[in-house]
């Protein structure tokens, strides 16, 4: 079977749209995001594929000249600037730069929410931007309202950091995939990469039956494997072994993906996916060779591209092997 690795995935007429932004078009950009209107967790997921799509922003600066109070408009151009602050972040440029950068995609977020108070996307754009080195205070337009300490730690006490503005994406669309991601990112690019996971176990603690987040953990062991195997260091292989892996790769598939009704699994992130595939197999749990029949031809390079650079192999001939290997077992048990 031949992979098809694409940002839309599954999704042709998001592909369209994708399509249209690199001619610098986006009246099909339009068309996608006036259908999932209503729809948070869709408008959260196909805005996320659609900036990076946008590259430089080109096409939704020309739709927002053309329409200056269209609510998609000035969420997509929020979307742009926060993706080019934290790219120029990741880059490493000078501190000065990014505080611009920041504030430039802070104001287009405040905007967006003005004239859509109830959509999630600015909140989550703005909780990407806190991992920028700035005060996160200024990232919040109802700083001067909130009666409590502005980054105060719920109850758990996990760590201080961006709460507020989780809790505002979570009051408009609860467990907002993305945005508990962008929390996760923030602890760890700017506390600790143990603080991650801890994040991501609390938030899968606490998440309901079928929701994404038990997925999120997965997410943080990867992170802390290349801190600790990136280089291909002695120990990579059984990172992946340990009952806390274990653990929360069976949580996922059980709470997650066995969670959802067979038809509506066409509608999962084909990155949680592969990240759930990935470590069924790679901790010796049951259950992956129905993950891979529901990705199909749709392998993301993550996580199957940053573990086999870690050992020296090629990404898709691993995704192949490992899905070949869990078929064929599938089958030998049916027998």
């Amino acid at each position: 079977m031949s992979l098809i690795v694409d940002l839309a995935g599954r999704d042709d007429e998001l592909r369209r749209a994708l399509d249209d932004l690199r001619m610098n078009r986006y009246f099909a950009t339009r068309g996608v995001l006036v259908k999932s209107a209503g729809d948070w967790p869709l408008r959260t997921a196909h805005s996320q594929v659609l900036a990076v799509g946008a590259g430089d922003g080109a096409a939704i600066a020309a739709w927002l000249e053309e329409e200056p109070r269209n609510t998609d408009a000035l969420m997509m151009w929020a979307r742009v600037l926060t993706r080019q602050a934290v790219r120029a972040f990741r880059q490493g440029k000078n501190e000065a730069l990014l505080r611009r950068a920041a504030g430039v995609a802070r104001d287009a977020c405040w905007a967006a929410l003005r004239q859509l108070p109830e959509d999630p996307v600015p909140w989550v754009c703005l909780l990407d931007l806190a991992k920028l080195p700035i005060d996160l205070r200024h990232l919040d337009p109802f700083f001067s309202q909130r009666p409590h300490q502005w980054g105060r730690a719920p109850e758990m006490g996990l760590f201080g950091g961006p709460w507020p503005l989780l809790h505002e994406v979570d009051r408009r669309d609860p467990g907002n995939r993305e945005a508990y991601h962008r929390m996760r990112e923030y602890a760890d690019a700017c506390l600790s990469g143990g603080l991650a996971v801890d994040f991501s176990r609390w938030a899968s603690g606490r998440a309901p039956y079928g929701s994404a987040l038990h997925v999120m953990p997965l997410h943080a062991f990867l992170a802390e494997y290349l801190r600790r195997h990136g280089d291909g260091r002695d120990g990579a292989i059984a990172f992946w072994t340990t009952a806390q892996v274990k653990h929360y790769a069976r949580k996922a598939c059980d709470d997650w993906f066995y969670a959802t009704p067979a038809p509506a699994r066409s509608q999962l992130s084909l990155l949680d996916l592969n990240h759930l595939a990935f470590v069924l197999v790679a901790c010796g749990e049951i259950g992956a060779a129905g993950v891979f029949e529901e990705i199909g031809p749709y392998a993301t390079s993550a996580p199957w591209a940053q573990v086999s650079g870690s050992l020296g192999r090629d990404w898709q001939s691993e995704f192949r092997r490992m899905r070949d290997s869990s078929l064929r077992r599938q089958g030998g048990h049916r027998r």
